[in-house]
């Protein structure tokens, strides 16, 4: 595996939860500066061996909103 994708939406209560595709990692934080950070440590954990990690990690950042018609 070359890369891996994650869908990054925002929290219901607070911050960004990302979840990857094909893969079960699923973290969360408050900002998407501290996302990429908890992103990276659980690549790193699902993936210990270094061979086997994806080099390219990338965030689909999905905003969702809602105007009136």
């Amino acid at each position: 595996m070359n890369e891996i994708i994650f869908l990054v939406e925002h929290d219901v209560e607070e911050g960004y939860v990302a979840q990857a595709l094909g893969v079960s990692i699923i973290t969360q934080a408050d900002n998407l500066d501290m996302l990429k950070l908890e992103v990276r440590d659980a690549v790193h954990c699902h993936f210990p061996n270094e061979e086997l990690r994806p080099k390219i990690i990338r965030l689909h950042i999905v905003q969702e909103e809602v105007i009136a018609s």
